[in-house]
C-alpha cells in the first residue's frame, strides 16, 4: 500500500515486481513467489504488465480519447510492454525455469508486425486485443525485452552445460 494524495492506496500495481526481478533478495522467498503469482494472475498480459488490475473499479480497458482523456487512464490499466522483461526475470528468480520465463516473452512476437515492423510499442490497451498505443517504437520496451531474453538464454546455456558436465 502507498500513502497517496487521497490517503492509503491499496491498488495492485506492477512496481512490486522490481523487488523480485532485481535479485537483491529484498523479500523472503514466499513473499517473492506471492508477488510473482499475483502479478501473473492480475496484471500479466502476453504483451506486458497492466498498470492496474482489471478488478479495480478505476481500471480503464482502453487508452483512447483526447489528450486529457488519455492522460487520465495512463496508469489505470494500460499495459506497459517494457515490464514484461522484469516480470520474466522475476518469474525465473522464483521458479528457476529459464525456458518458461523466456517463453513469457514470446507473447510480444505477434506485436512485432503491428505498429512498427520489428519493434515494440510503448504501451498497449489493458484489455484484449491489446491494441498498440503511445510511441510505436519505444527503446526501453525493446531494451528490457532483449535484456531479459539474453539473461535467460545465458541461464539456459549455463544450466545445460552444468547438466552435461554432471552426466
Amino acid at each position: 500500500m502507498i500513502d497517496g494524495p487521497e490517503g492509503v492506496d491499496p491498488s495492485l500495481r506492477p512496481n512490486q515486481i522490481f523487488a523480485v526481478s532485481l535479485g537483491t533478495e529484498l523479500l523472503e522467498p514466499a513473499q517473492a513467489r506471492s508477488v510473482v503469482d499475483v502479478c501473473a494472475r492480475e496484471l500479466l498480459t502476453p504483451v506486458g504488465l497492466r498498470s492496474l488490475a482489471p478488478s479495480d473499479s478505476r481500471y480503464a480497458a482502453r487508452y483512447t480519447g483526447d489528450p486529457r482523456g488519455r492522460d487520465a487512464v495512463y496508469h489505470q490499466g494500460t499495459v506497459w510492454s517494457w515490464l514484461l522483461g522484469p516480470f520474466a526475470l522475476a518469474h525465473y528468480r522464483v521458479y528457476g525455469d529459464a525456458r518458461h520465463a523466456q517463453a513469457l516473452l514470446a507473447g510480444l512476437a505477434p506485436h512485432l508486425d503491428e505498429a512498427c515492423s520489428g519493434t515494440i510499442s510503448e504501451i498497449l490497451d489493458g484489455s484484449p486485443p491489446h491494441a498498440p498505443r503511445g510511441c510505436f517504437a519505444q527503446a526501453w520496451s525493446v531494451a528490457e525485452t532483449l535484456r531479459a531474453y539474453h539473461q535467460l538464454t545465458a541461464r539456459r546455456i549455463t544450466t545445460a552445460a552444468a547438466h552435461l558436465a554432471g552426466a
